[in-house]
This record gives C-alpha cells, sequence and structure tokens, in this order.
C-alpha cells in the first residue's frame, strides 16, 4: 500500500483535553494537505473543524460521551444530535461498558440503537461507530457487544479510547472484531504509531485507522517507497 492508500483510511485524531484552537486548525490542514479520510475531534471543535474543512474532501468526526462511555442513552443521543448539528460526519461513540460486562442485552441493544436513530434521521446519513474498548474486556464479552452492534446496524465496531490504562488496539482483537461483527466494518485505534503497525491492522480486517501519529506514518511509508 502506498502512502496515500493509508492515508484514505486514517481517521486524523486530536482529543487531548489541552488541544487549542490553534492545535486543531493545524490538525485539520494536515488532514487535508495529506488527504486523511477524516480529524476526529472532541465536540467543542467539531464547528471549527468543519468551517476550515470545508471544501475539502476530510470528514469531520467527533467523540461521543468519551472516554467513559457511562453516559445515560438519553444524554448520549442528545450530544450525538448536538455533534451532528455543529457539523460532524461521523460519531465516534464509547458503548456502556457495564451492560458489556455484565451482558446487559437489551439495554446495550437499546442504547445503540437509539444513537444509531440519531445518526441515520441525517440528510446525508451520518456514520456511527462504536468504541467497545477491547483491551479491557474478556474474549466473550468483545464477542457479545460485537453480536449486538452487528445486530443494531451500526457501521462500525471500534477498538478503543486510547485512554483506557488496559492498552489500545491489537491484531488479534481487530481479527476477532472482524468475524465477530460480520456486519460492521472495524476501526483499530489505541497505540497505532509507526506505519508497520498500521499496516498490521489493516491487514489484520481493520477498515479504519485512528491515530495522532497519521503523517508520520504517511511520510514513512513514502519515505521507505
Amino acid at each position: 500500500m502506498t502512502g496515500n492508500d493509508i492515508a484514505k483510511c486514517i481517521d486524523h485524531t486530536l482529543l487531548k483535553a489541552e488541544a487549542a484552537r490553534t492545535d486543531i486548525l493545524r490538525l485539520c490542514d494536515d488532514a487535508a494537505a495529506h488527504g486523511f479520510h477524516s480529524v476526529c475531534v472532541n465536540p467543542r471543535w467539531v464547528s471549527a473543524a468543519a468551517d476550515r474543512l470545508q471544501g475539502t474532501a476530510v470528514a469531520v468526526c467527533s467523540v461521543i460521551s468519551f472516554p467513559l462511555g457511562a453516559d445515560t442513552t438519553k444524554s448520549k443521543v442528545a450530544m450525538a444530535q448536538d455533534a451532528i448539528y455543529a457539523g460532524a460526519d461521523e460519531i465516534d461513540m464509547v458503548a456502556d461498558l457495564a451492560a458489556i460486562i455484565e451482558g446487559d442485552w437489551r439495554y446495550l441493544l437499546h442504547q445503540l440503537t437509539a444513537v444509531l436513530k440519531a445518526c441515520r434521521t441525517m440528510r446525508p446519513a451520518v456514520l456511527l461507530k462504536v468504541i467497545i474498548e477491547s483491551a479491557a474486556l474478556t474474549t466473550e464479552q468483545k464477542i457479545f457487544a460485537c453480536r449486538i452492534a452487528s445486530e443494531t446496524g451500526v457501521d462500525f465496531v471500534k477498538t478503543s479510547t486510547g485512554f483506557h490504562p488496559a492498552g489500545g488496539a491489537t491484531i488479534e482483537d481487530v481479527a476477532l472484531m472482524k468475524q465477530a461483527a460480520p456486519h460492521c466494518k472495524v476501526k483499530a485505534s489505541g497505540g497505532i504509531k509507526t506505519a508497520q503497525q498500521a499496516l498490521a491492522m489493516l491487514t489484520a480486517g481493520a477498515d479504519r485507522i485512528g491515530t495522532s501519529s497519521g503523517v508520520a506514518i504517511v511520510e514513512e511509508i513514502d519515505a521507505h517507497g
């Protein structure tokens, strides 16, 4: 794969709480210059990113209930709508980890369905990615979360927030999620900093890469031909 091929799979990410407007604008400019799929920012910066990227092919992605996922369903729906109205094209929502750990399929299914409805009522429809924090789960819990997500019809299952002490994306989790959620695409995120890591995730079945190291990854690939 060329650097351009990889770039199209990257959500160029900046979610640090201390990020300022100048950092967000630089993120957007880098994304446009390198042809990344999207920028991924906190809700606070969605409108600024949307304004900066107007007229480019770069989408705006925002995180919801990040990084814990413990907000109520009603709150998550409102957060998603707020981000969408501000200009978000894609939503990355952290799933309710308690529901996954307890196997509470009714709660999880209801929550994913409600947020997906908020995304689907938009024109054009907004993509929904569900973060399951895979490094913090058992194999059975990962499979459970992926099956509910696949049944609901969300667009992506995503490995990690990148903020959990248990860790981020692994090749094994990407492959498992690809198999367990056959109707969803997979986003690998958390700890992906090199071209070798990004390529390994894509080879394992990831369709999208979430990383704050997108520029370095693409430049590394281009440098090696």
